[in-house]
C-alpha cells in the first residue's frame, strides 16, 4: 500500500538499515535422528498426528476447485490446472503470492509449479517428478495435489525458524533458553517486525532493532493491532496445549513452543492484515459514487490531508497492472478491484512469497465451483447461480442487466454452448457482475510487472505536487453508460491444458513417494532443529536467511 505505508516501513525511515547478514546454525549426524524420523514417517503414513490434519484441511479446501478443473479420463489434472489450483489455495488460505506462481496476466505462456523457487531450492526431487508428469501429460490426482501443496506449505513455514532465531538474537536471547511470557512477547513481536519489513530488515544491529520497535510503539496506529495479533496467537497456543503443561510450575517457553506459535502467525498473517486492506477498499468505495467499481483518476489523487489513506501510485504503474481504465474521450478511471490486488498492496515479502491483499473474487469463484463441479456450465445455469451469489457489496438475489445475459450466451457460443469457468472471458463477465471484488482480466505485456519484486527499484509514487497538477488538469465527466461493460473479446483458457488419459500406476506411486519424501524432508529439518538446541553438534554451517 503506497498510500499509508506499513507501520514498520514508515518508522524505519528514521534508521539506517544495514545489508542483511547471516545467522549461524548447527548440523548433526543424520543417523542420530534416524529413529525419530522413522517414527514420524510411520505416523504420517498411518494418518496420525497434525500432519494428517493438515492433509485433511488441504483436501477440504481444494476439493471443489479440483472437481471443477479439466481432467483426463482417469480424473487427473494437467500442469496448468495444477498451477491454478496451487495459486488459488495459497492466495485464498494465506494471502500468499508464491514466487514462481505469480499472476499469469492472462497469457498463454505462463509459469508452472515446477518453477516455484522454493521447490527448486529445497525439493529438487519433487521438481523432477513434476517435470516428468508434465512431459508425459499424465496429470496429477487429488491425493498427489494435496501432498504437493502440503510439501510446499511445510517448506515455506519451516523458513520461519531461521528468522525466529534472528528475533531471539536481536533480543539478546539464545534459542536454547527457556523464556518467560513477557520475553516471548518481545521475541514474537520482533519476528513480525522482521517478517513485515522483508528485505529491508536490519538483521544485525540490536540497537537499531530496539529503537525501531520503540518508535513504532510510540507513533504507529497499527502497532497495537500487531501486538494484539501476536498476543492472541500466544494465548491460543497456551489454551490448545493446556493439557500438556504443568499448572504448578512457572510458565516458560522453549524454542519449539515459539516456533509453533510462529507457524500460526505466518499462516494467519495474510488474513489478519487483510483487515487493513478492507479499510482501504472502503475508502476507495466512498469515492465510487455510481457503484461501478471505478473511480475518476482525479478523485483517486485528491484525498484530503486528514484521510487515512493517500493513494500515490503513478499512472504508468496503474496502467501496467491493469488498474487504469481509459475511455475514448480521454477520461481515466481507477479499477478498485485491480488496484486492491496489485503488487503495491503486498505488505510482507520473503525470498519465496509475498503477503498481499486477499482476492475476494476467488471466494466467489470457489462458490460457483462448488455448485458446478465441472470445468464448464451452460449460461442459464451460471446466470441462475450468479443471481443468487452475494458478496460484501452485492446483495442476493438480484436481477442482472440483459446485456450481461447476452454476453454470457456469446461466451457459450464460442465454446460449443458451454461457458468455461476458468477462461478470461468469464473472468471478465465476473468483473462486471462483481466490480468491487473481481479484477478486470487485463492482458499484461510482461507478467513480471504483476510481481512486487518488479517494482522494488522503480519509482511508482507520484509526488504531492504532481498529484495536484493532475487533479487540476482532470475533468469530472460522468461515466458513460457503457463504461461498465468495457469489453474485450480475447479469450485465454488458463487451466485448460487437458492431459492425456494414460496414467501409469507405478509413476503415480513414485510421485506420491517423492512428495511424501518432500514432506519428510521438512519434518527432518524440524527434528534436526530439536537436536541443535541440545548442543550435540560440534560443527557449524552457515544457514541462508529467508529474506
Amino acid at each position: 500500500m503506497v498510500s499509508l505505508p506499513s507501520f514498520v516501513l514508515a518508522v524505519s525511515v528514521a534508521f539506517a538499515t544495514a545489508a542483511p547478514g547471516s545467522f549461524r546454525g548447527h548440523t548433526v549426524v543424520v543417523e542420530e535422528v534416524k529413529e525419530s524420523l522413522q517414527q514420524t514417517m510411520q505416523a504420517m503414513l498411518q494418518g496420525q498426528g497434525s500432519m494428517s490434519k493438515q492433509l485433511e484441511d488441504i483436501e477440504k479446501s481444494i476439493w471443489q476447485t479440483y472437481q471443477s478443473l479439466p481432467k483426463n479420463e482417469a480424473g487427473h489434472i494437467g500442469s496448468r490446472a495444477v498451477r491454478y489450483l496451487v495459486h488459488n489455495y495459497f492466495a485464498k488460505e494465506h494471502g500468499w503470492l508464491i514466487k514462481g506462481l505469480e499472476p499469469h496476466g492472462h497469457q498463454d505462456n505462463m509459469s508452472e509449479v515446477h518453477e516455484v523457487s522454493i521447490l527448486q531450492d529445497k525439493a529438487p526431487l519433487l521438481v523432477e517428478s513434476l517435470l516428468e508428469a508434465r512431459r508425459s501429460d499424465r496429470g496429477l490426482s487429488l491425493t498427489d495435489a494435496v501432498a504437493m501443496i502440503a510439501t510446499l506449505e511445510r517448506l515455506i513455514v519451516d523458513e520461519a525458524s531461521t528468522l525466529l532465531r534472528v528475533a531471539y538474537t536481536l533480543n539478546s536471547f539464545s534459542p536454547s533458553q527457556e523464556l518467560q511470557e513477557s520475553e516471548l512477547h518481545e521475541v514474537l513481536t520482533s519476528y513480525l517486525v522482521l517478517f513485515e519489513m522483508g528485505q529491508k530488515a536490519n538483521l544485525n544491529s540490536k540497537d537499531v532493532h530496539r529503537a525501531l520497535k520503540a518508535r513504532a510503539a510510540s507513533v504507529s496506529h497499527n502497532w497495537p493491532f500487531l501486538v494484539e495479533f501476536e498476543y492472541d496467537a500466544l494465548h491460543n497456543y497456551l489454551f490448545a496445549s493446556k493439557n500438556k503443561r504443568n499448572p504448578f510450575v512457572s510458565e516458560s517457553f522453549a524454542f519449539e513452543d515459539a516456533l509453533r506459535i510462529v507457524e500460526t502467525l505466518t499462516g494467519g498473517y495474510g488474513k489478519w492484515q487483510n483487515t487493513e486492506c478492507q479499510q482501504m477498499k472502503s475508502e476507495l468505495m466512498d469515492m465510487d459514487e455510481e457503484g461501478k467499481g471505478i473511480i475518476p483518476l482525479h478523485k483517486f489523487y485528491s484525498q484530503p490531508e486528514n484521510a487515512d489513506y493517500h493513494f500515490t501510485e503513478s499512472q504508468e504503474y496503474l496502467d501496467k497492472v491493469g488498474a487504469l481504465q481509459q475511455t475514448a474521450r480521454g477520461s481515466a478511471y481507477v479499477r478498485i478491484a485491480n488496484y486492491m490486488t496489485g503488487p503495491s498492496n503486498c505488505i510482507a515479502s520473503s525470498s519465496y512469497y509475498s503477503v498481499c491483499c486477499l482476492n475476494e473474487c476467488e471466494v466467489l469463484m470457489n462458490e460457483l465451483e462448488s455448485h458446478v463441479l465441472a470445468p464448464s456450465a451452460s449460461p442459464q445455469r451460471l446466470l441462475g447461480l450468479a443471481r443468487n451469489l452475494s458478496s460484501a457489496t452485492v446483495d442476493a438475489p438480484r436481477q442482472l442487466p440483459n446485456v450481461m445475459e447476452e454476453k454470457l450466451h456469446a461466451i457459450a457460443a464460442r465454446h460449443d454452448g458451454e461457458v468455461p469457468l476458468h477462461g478470461r472471458l468469464f473472468a471478465q463477465w465476473m468483473h462486471h457482475a462483481f466490480p468491487h471484488e473481481c479484477p478486470y482480466p487485463h492482458i499484461a505485456e510482461d507478467t513480471s510487472i504483476l510481481t512486487p519484486t518488479h517494482w522494488m527499484d522503480q519509482k511508482i509514487v507520484v509526488s504531492k505536487t504532481e498529484r495536484e497538477e493532475l487533479v487540476e488538469l482532470s475533468t469530472t465527466p460522468k461515466a458513460p453508460e457503457d463504461l461498465v461493460l468495457d469489453w474485450s473479446e480475447e479469450e485465454v483458457l488458463a487451466a485448460h491444458q487437458t492431459p492425456k488419459s494414460t496414467w501409469s500406476k507405478s509413476f503415480s506411486g513414485s510421485l506420491r513417494f517423492v512428495m511424501q519424501l518432500g514432506l519428510l524432508l521438512g519434518l527432518l529439518r524440524m527434528v534436526l532443529g530439536k537436536w541443535e538446541l541440545l548442543g550435540f553438534s560440534r560443527g557449524k554451517k552457515t544457514a541462508d536467511l529467508p529474506f
